[in-house]
Formats: structure tokens, C-alpha cells, sequence
């Protein structure tokens, strides 16, 4: 087999990228080690930025998206028993975010992609990049026992953290940096309505909590836990309890509870591998960057990515001209790094930090306290939040 473009990965990234460059001529497979029911059943980020919103939309699959996801044009913060809101939409002109589950932004991916007749191969076992550093790449793989080669210009590496597409990389050649986070995010999927019609971040002297949702009847709730913590200590019960403790009194009130459909812990983590290009492989999403979830930009980045490597490939095959491919590791890092700032700063003003003492912690609701106060500081959240133009 022969394309012009090889994906490893059909998550959100890989799918993306593949619907674009199908959108514009160019033939790309995409490989993807798990199943597609797989790669559906992923429980992931539901908040989009505007800007993935539009990206949505300029594939032609927002109709879905647009029908059945919730427009945010603010958010509550927690804190001292009472909220705030932040209003994105008058604080950034208008701008503003989607609530819609990456599961059915996947699914709308996928939908598209299989009535275009684009190629995704499942179930990719053992997948190997080739000669990348050269003018001829190529990857092979195994499916049920037989060996498969794909003879390609480019591999666009959307296989995430654990991929092979990073790890195919001369580790001399990466540079990585790297933070772990002294806590985790216990999450609770629940068939409740939500508590508020917008997410509500809550900072409590017991740990952060966030109340989110994915539709009209599904919940989804956050508690900051110690990161060695396991499911088997968080019952049902005791996750509703301790959420409550952290809301305030009106919150705590309303709030439906239920069993949970899926319950989960994930550790808090920053990574970022630069560059982000290495001859003809590009890395893109969480393959080359990871942030905290709270201020919701994972799965924005991979969006962000998408643009712009699509955009490059785009101009070498119409313009012939290779200033986007020569450019996008830069293109895509300034953005990332204003994300892993942003996430950085948002996470260390929500939780609770052991080793902050008294000090960091009087230090913390000051801070808090000024943005709550402050027109300015809250616009640069808001600004932050919705997501800051692509730079060009």
C-alpha cells in the first residue's frame, strides 16, 4: 500500500487530521492498535474551546455537536461556601465553550469517516515507524497474523502517551520536561441531572471538586484525592459525601445522586517532548503534550495541533511549499506552553497543595480573593479559558 499520509492513532487527533486531509485531497490511512468499540468506550475531556468548536464545523461535522451540546458562556468558582461567576462570553467578546462528550465527537469522527470511505485499520498490532529521518517512510504492522507495509510521505504520530510514535524517537533527539502533581482527580459519571447549569470549580480547605455534566441527564463529578489513593477505599457514598462537603450550601442542597456508570482516578500530570517534527514524523495531542484537566485543554491542543499540521501538509502538496512543515514544531509549542502555563496556574489556584503549609495556602486565597475582585484578572482567565487565537 501507498499514501501520501500515515496516522497512528484513531483517537480525536488521529481522526481530526484524517477528516481534514481527506477534506482537502490528500489520502491518508489511519492505524490504531485498539478496536473501534475500543476507542469509543474512552471516558474523556467534555469541554471544547471555540475554536475546536469552528474546527468541528469546517469538517462538516458539527450538526450533531451543535444539536446536542450544551453552550457555556460562564462558569461558577467556589469558594469560602459561596460561587462567582465568570462570564467568558462578555469578558472575551463573545467568545465562548461547548459541552460535548470527546465519546460523541469521536463518534461523529468515526460516522464521517467510514461514509467517506476513508481507511482506518483496527486493531494495528505491533506497529513500526520507518526510515522517517529519510525522503521514503514507511510503517508496518500486523493485523490477525498477517504482516501489512504502508509505503508513505509523511506519518503523523496521534497515538498518545503510551504510543509507539514518540517512542520510535532517538531519545537524544527529544528534549522532555515533566511535573507530577501530589494528588489526583477521582471522577464519578452519573445518569443524574446536573447540579448547575454551568461547571462549577470549587476551592474547599478539604480539596477541589468540580461539578460538570456531558448532556442534559448525565453527570460528571471531580474531588482532588491523595494520588496513591485506590476505588476500592471511594464508594458511591462516600464520593457523593465528600463532593457535598466541598460545594456550597445551595449546591451541596440540590444536587441529585446515583450510581455510578464509571468512576475512575487519574493522576495530575505536565509533560511536554519538543520538538514536535523529526524529518517526516510529526507528533501531535498527547503523543508530544500532556496537562492537568482543569482548564480543560488536552484535547483543545490536539485539536490546535490538527490545524496546524493539516494546514502544512495542505500547503506542500497545493502551493508546494514546506514553510508550515518547516514551522509547525514552533507553531505548536508557543501555544502548548501557554496551555501548560494556563493549566499550571489554574490547578495550583484550585487545590490544595501539602506542602504549600499556611503560608501557601493564605498565599492562594489572596490570590483568589483579587480575581474575584478584579475585572482585569478575571478577563485573563476568561481570555485563557475560551482558548487564545491560533498564531499564524
Amino acid at each position: 500500500m501507498r499514501v501520501q499520509v500515515a496516522i497512528i492513532g484513531g483517537g480525536p487527533a488521529g481522526l481530526l487530521l484524517g477528516q481534514r486531509l481527506h477534506q482537502a485531497g490528500i489520502a491518508a490511512v489511519i492505524l490504531e492498535q485498539r478496536s473501534a468499540a475500543y476507542v469509543l468506550g474512552r471516558i474523556r475531556a467534555g469541554v471544547l474551546e471555540q475554536g475546536t468548536v469552528d474546527l468541528m464545523d469546517q469538517l462538516g461535522v458539527g450538526q450533531r455537536m451543535h444539536a446536542q451540546g450544551l453552550v457555556h458562556g460562564g462558569f461558577d468558582l467556589g469558594f469560602r461556601n459561596t460561587r462567582q461567576r465568570i462570564d467568558l462570553h462578555r469578558l472575551t467578546h463573545g467568545r465562548q465553550v461547548m459541552v460535548y462528550g470527546q465519546t460523541e465527537l469521536t463518534r461523529d469522527l468515526m460516522d464521517a469517516r467510514s461514509a467517506c470511505g476513508a481507511v482506518t485499520e483496527y486493531e494495528a498490532e505491533d506497529v513500526q515507524l520507518h526510515d522517517f529521518d529519510g525522503a521514503a517512510p514507511r510503517v508496518t504492522w500486523r493485523r490477525q497474523g498477517v504482516a501489512h507495509e504502508l509505503h508513505c510521505d509523511f506519518i503523523a504520530g496521534c497515538d498518545g502517551f503510551h504510543g509507539v510514535s514518540r517512542a520510535s524517537v532517538p531519545p537524544a533527539a527529544l528534549k522532555v520536561f515533566e511535573r507530577s502533581y501530589p494528588f489526583g482527580w477521582l471522577g464519578v459519571l452519573s445518569e443524574t441531572p446536573p447540579v448547575s447549569h454551568e461547571l462549577i470549580y470549587s476551592n474547599h480547605e478539604r480539596g477541589f471538586a468540580l461539578c460538570s455534566m456531558r448532556s442534559l441527564t448525565r453527570s460528571r463529578y471531580y474531588i482532588q484525592c491523595p494520588a496513591d489513593d485506590t476505588l476500592a477505599q471511594w464508594s458511591d457514598q462516600a464520593f457523593w459525601d465528600e463532593l457535598r462537603r466541598r460545594l456550597d450550601p445551595e449546591s451541596a442542597e440540590r444536587m441529585v445522586t446515583g450510581p455510578s456508570i464509571e468512576k475512575s482516578i487519574a493522576p495530575l500530570r505536565s509533560f511536554v517532548a519538543e520538538p514536535m517534527r523529526f524529518g517526516r514524523l510529526f507528533l501531535a495531542g498527547d503523543a508530544a503534550h500532556i496537562v492537568p484537566p482543569t482548564g480543560a485543554k488536552g484535547l483543545n491542543l490536539a485539536a490546535s495541533d490538527v490545524q496546524y499540521l493539516s494546514q502544512a501538509l495542505i500547503e506542500h502538496y497545493q502551493q508546494r511549499s514546506d514553510d508550515g512543515i518547516d514551522h509547525y514544531s514552533e507553531r505548536c509549542l508557543r501555544r502548548v506552553w501557554n496551555a501548560v502555563r494556563f493549566s499550571w496556574w489554574f490547578t495550583s489556584l484550585m487545590h490544595r497543595f501539602p506542602e504549600g503549609g499556611e503560608f501557601g495556602q493564605k498565599v492562594q486565597e489572596a490570590e483568589i480573593g483579587y480575581l474575584l475582585q478584579s475585572e482585569a484578572a478575571a478577563t485573563v482567565l476568561a481570555e485563557n479559558y475560551v482558548g487564545l487565537p491560533l498564531d499564524h
